[in-house]
């Protein structure tokens, strides 16, 4: 093993949402920060998906595999790269309710309270869009919380055909909104994430050093167990050590409540962080249903995500309980979620004899209908050797399906008004959906959850580990609940808050 001679102020595991964000935050310091991650740069072409096939499942996909309970491998569809996941998300940025913070009632049980509130994260939210160049607008959606300031870029442009449908939506007494974007405008690669705004403005700082393809093994505590002193990585198939005063982790949930479990010792025999065995537990990822809309004029597939609707984010006058957020696919042939449903194209084409795939994906709308997971302890994130499990059962499902189906009526009404010939060539289910499988870990969150009482929880309310003093989790792992929202944004304004905490401490 190799010693590393520099000692360094800070050292930051992940450059996703939350750790490229926070190593942005904290470069002004003139703190002495490095920076590792377990993948490389992305090459350019893999970037903008426009480029490529998504419907090859060998992309994007982590080089290794986990398990479910059944012990069945599965590979994650997740990203080791400069930028984590912002590589390959959606680039939707929103908002939480400002009732998301508090204690809400859903049919399965109840969504807990988080220890700070929207008015404490509104700041952060408002220095996030600045960050991020967020292209939105405000006034139509009558669940978004208020705001400081006006999104600091106009929203995107809705596609003509696509136009036509957001209007046949307001026709029905709906709010369809644009969706919040972050974007760079660049022709090569027009979506942003904390590569481009966190990482890449940080490169030459003589404060910062990245390491690539470096993939943290194991924390090191003192002998007392009170603080990590050492971070243990293999780069190039050897192995390092490397000493901080502060180490901070954001691997995304999964991988990080996994580095916790891996790092026991025998002053922390189940894993750091882990006395009353929180680590890994109350995992929890979206119930994610993608359903298609055959359209009669053609589109070029590749286009924006623009549409947001939460209409029946609260629920409806059936349903008095919470059902979620509704957001179009944007152009089906570049969203790699989208491909990793059931082969829902394929279920459409049978109904269309003479399509193909690609014709079929260039003549749809994809929409994606988002339910809240509730917490469950038994979901969770096991480590047994180098074996990675997920204990994983959705719930909420009722709540999941009347937002499906609620949807699928609006979008017969939408085809009615609009007079859309292709659903009459069209047999079977015109409409046809899959759920997101298990391999698909977007909006993965939870099993670092915060809050006062560390009977409960693994971090307080700065997202510091209750057992030990200098160690941190700034990714989605710190959620206490997972709203109907995706969480980047509130990832990337928590790294801000925490930055925050982290130069007040270093001061």
């Amino acid at each position: 093993m190799i010693i590393d001679d520099q000692h360094y102020d800070i050292i930051i595991v992940g450059t996703g949402a939350g750790g490229g964000t926070l190593a942005y935050k904290l470069a002004a310091t003139s703190k002495k920060i490095l920076i590792l991650e377990r993948g490389d740069v992305m090459p350019l072409e893999q970037q903008n998906r426009a480029n490529f096939d998504i419907f090859k499942k060998e992309l994007y996909h982590a080089p290794e595999n986990w398990y479910d309970s059944a012990g069945e491998p599965f590979s994650p569809q997740t990203n080791y790269a400069v930028g984590g996941n912002t590589k390959i998300y959606a680039a939707a940025l929103l908002r939480m309710r400002e009732k998301d913070f508090e204690t809400v009632k859903h049919q399965e049980g109840m969504s807990p309270e988080w220890c700070i509130k929207y008015k404490d994260f509104e700041p952060y939210y408002t220095e996030a869009e600045q960050l991020y160049m967020v292209h939105g607008q405000n006034g139509n959606d009558p669940t978004e919380p208020p705001h400081s300031a006006e999104y600091p870029y106009p929203a995107v442009e809705h596609e003509p055909e696509i136009k036509t449908v957001v209007e046949a939506i307001a026709q029905q007494g709906l709010h369809p909104e644009t969706l919040p974007l972050t974007l760079t405008l660049q022709e090569d690669d027009p979506t942003g994430d904390s590569e481009v705004f966190g990482i890449a403005p940080l490169l030459n700082s003589p404060n910062i050093t990245l390491k690539t393809s470096a993939k943290v093994l194991c924390l090191h505590t003192n002998s007392s167990g009170n603080i990590v002193k050492a971070v243990e990585v293999e780069i190039g198939g050897q192995s390092y050590l490397f000493f901080a005063d502060i180490i901070v982790l954001a691997c995304g949930a999964i991988n990080s409540a996994a580095l916790l479990l891996r790092s026991a010792n025998e002053k922390h025999p189940n894993g750091l962080a882990n006395g009353y065995n929180q680590v890994g537990r109350n995992l929890m990822k979206h119930q994610m249903t993608s359903v298609v809309q055959p359209s009669p004029k053609p589109n070029s597939g590749k286009f924006l995500r623009s549409i947001s609707v939460n209409d029946f984010y609260w629920g409806n006058q059936d349903f008095p309980y919470p059902m979620g957020h509704i957001e179009n696919t944007g152009g089906i042939l570049q969203d790699i979620t989208f491909a990793e449903s059931p082969p829902i194209l394929s279920v459409l084409a049978k109904g269309m004899p003479g399509f193909g795939i690609e014709q079929l994906a260039k003549r749809s709308v994809g929409w994606w209908a988002y339910t809240e997971v509730l917490p469950d302890p038994n979901n969770r994130v096991e480590v047994k050797g180098n074996k990675l499990t997920l204990h994983y059962t959705p719930n909420n499902a009722e709540a999941h399906d009347r937002l499906v189906y609620t949807w699928i009526e609006v979008l017969k009404t939408v085809d009615q008004a609009l007079g859309n010939s292709v659903l009459a060539k069209a047999k079977g289910n015109v409409y046809p959906r899959g759920e997101a499988p298990m391999e698909v870990v977007a909006n993965q969150c939870g099993t670092c959850r915060f809050g006062a009482n560390p009977k409960t929880s693994v971090l307080d309310i700065n997202c510091r580990t209750h057992d030990i003093d200098n160690l941190y989790v700034v990714d989605s792992s710190f959620f206490p609940s997972c709203s109907s929202t995706p969480p980047a944004l509130t990832v990337i304004a928590n790294a801000l808050r925490i930055g925050e905490h982290l130069k007040q401490r270093l001061s």
